[in-house]
């Protein structure tokens, strides 16, 4: 089918052209689900571009770039689309301006946990200044985008839920019953008790319900994504380097999770047009966080058919992106773990790494209640390995030292490792940190923060695949080649490192 839209370049936001956005909305395209919400003067009511519902005239509908910003501006959320049940943008990981640092903090909660000062503290900028930023570049401030997403978690507790709804006012980050009764009602123009009734007949397919409590919850979400998906290569990768204790593979992809509020149990399983995401949670106050650090983890806001336009233009790597339509970059949970496993994978295989986080895990760990065959641990925290490296890790003490250095410097909050960080600042911040060199510096970025623009062009791997595929794998020459590949590198990696042999162990497999 041709396209009928082109991709939107790195550097400018979709919603500010009208016209594009109109055609998207003219043609339902999906791919632009969640890019921007349009809405419609007439009815009151923000969709998403592909919502079924006959298409408006131009002349009466609008675009924002969040559902927090349609809403500020009165509309409420269409019942028949769920625009807020769609992938992010992905914009918010192409950009590394405040904006998006400021939208992932958001998305994981951290003004539900810290508050507005909190998220500016995190960021590095005066509450004012924040306001201000946030308004212009998404049309509503930080209290209107955390209230949006207050909003969607409760929506997903109330109709995946049988808590009682007092407490999936506070378990979503209300201040008060009245303060959820309100937002429900403008947001969703219903009531929170008709809004569970509405979705009581579709309980059955929606997978097992936890009993009401007040302390913790078993919910089955659907998570959407952007096709196509290569999902058997995104979970090979996860699964070769699943830490014994920690990850599980042999039922979908299961691991612990270290939340805000407790801890939590994920199993993933892909499914045709979106992800299965079964959580076990010890408080449902961390069902917005979990969410958001899985889709992360599985990079599921990409956007494959702009990746596909850039790096399909290549005559080397097209064969390739042909083949493997819907590359994924895996994420990470949890930025401590990664760092550390990071560490721990530096110029050794992926076995070899493996075993050694199985052993800080299984020395270290802390255990969570587990059925047979769930993963039963959860990752060491920093202060852990800080204390205790040197007598439970194996290998040249000089490695070791660094590690439990990076553990004591991150236990102690000198090194900050989080969404929102700032990308240079936090590469020089790891490269000043003992045993960390420019290629674990960039793994966590491309990792943590998401960044699609990360080439490890002096990964053995990533040069081996380039030769493969008859490229100069020199990283000088590489890195010249790469230019035609930006703002997407970190995907060309992961298609030269999947040309150097699918079973490869070394490379970018380093690090688990």
């Amino acid at each position: 089918m041709t396209q009928l839209i082109a991709p939107v370049p790195a550097n400018q936001s979709l919603w500010h052209d009208t016209e594009r956005c109109y055609r998207a909305v003219m043609s339902r395209d999906a791919r632009f689900d969640g890019q921007f919400i349009v809405a419609v003067r007439t009815t009151g009511i923000y969709c998403r571009p592909s919502c079924p519902a006959m298409t408006p005239k131009a002349r009466n509908v609008e675009f924002f770039p969040t559902s927090a910003a349609a809403q500020s501006r009165g509309y409420r959320a269409c019942r028949r689309c769920l625009p807020d049940a769609v992938p992010g943008s992905p914009e918010w990981n192409v950009r590394a301006d405040l904006a998006a640092r400021a939208m992932r903090l958001i998305a994981d909660g951290t003004v539900e946990r810290e508050g507005v000062p909190g998220l500016a503290r995190r960021l590095g900028y005066s509450e004012r200044q924040l306001g201000r930023v946030l308004t212009a570049e998404l049309g509503a401030g930080p209290l209107a985008l955390a209230r949006a997403h207050r909003a969607h978690s409760a929506r997903l507790l109330i109709e995946l839920s049988e808590l009682p709804l007092t407490d999936v006012a506070f378990a979503a980050g209300f201040a008060s019953v009245r303060q959820f009764n309100t937002t429900i009602r403008e947001v969703f123009a219903t009531t929170p008790t008709q809004l569970r009734a509405a979705a009581a007949g579709k309980r059955e397919q929606a997978g097992p319900r936890d009993e009401p409590s007040a302390a913790g919850a078993r919910l089955t979400l659907r998570l959407p994504f952007r096709e196509p998906f290569d999902a058997d290569g995104l979970f090979a990768f996860l699964a070769a380097r699943a830490v014994p204790g920690v990850e599980d593979v042999t039922d979908g992809y299961r691991r612990t999770l270290r939340l805000p509020h407790g801890t939590g149990l994920v199993r993933l399983t892909p499914a045709e047009r979106y992800v299965q995401c079964d959580l076990r949670l010890t408080d449902v106050r961390d069902l917005g966080n979990a969410v958001a650090r899985v889709r992360r983890l599985l990079d599921l806001d990409a956007d494959p058919e702009a990746v596909r336009q850039v790096l399909g233009a290549d005559p080397a790597l097209a064969p390739l992106v042909s083949a493997i339509p819907g590359m994924r970059v895996p994420g990470a949970v949890d930025g401590t773990e990664l760092v550390l496993r990071a560490m721990l994978g530096q110029q050794v295989s992926v076995a070899a790494a493996r075993t050694a986080a199985g052993r800080l895990a299984s020395e270290l760990g802390e255990p969570v209640t587990a059925t047979d065959g769930e993963p039963g641990l959860l990752f060491p925290a920093a202060a852990a390995i800080a204390e205790h490296a040197t007598e439970v890790l194996r290998g040249p003490l000089r490695r070791i030292e660094a590690i439990r250095d990076v553990a004591t410097a991150i236990a102690s909050g000198d090194l900050d490792v989080h969404v929102g960080r700032e990308a240079a600042e936090l590469r020089a911040e790891l490269l000043a940190a003992p045993g960390i060199g420019p290629w674990t510096a960039d793994y966590v970025l491309m990792r943590v923060l998401g960044q699609p623009d990360v080439l490890l062009d002096g990964d053995l791997a990533i040069r081996k695949g380039a030769a493969a595929l008859g490229l100069d794998g020199t990283p000088a020459a590489l890195t010249a080649r790469a230019q035609a590949w930006r703002p997407w590198r970190s995907y060309a990696g992961m298609y030269l490192w999947r040309a150097s042999a699918p079973t490869s162990t070394k490379g970018i497999g380093q690090a688990p």
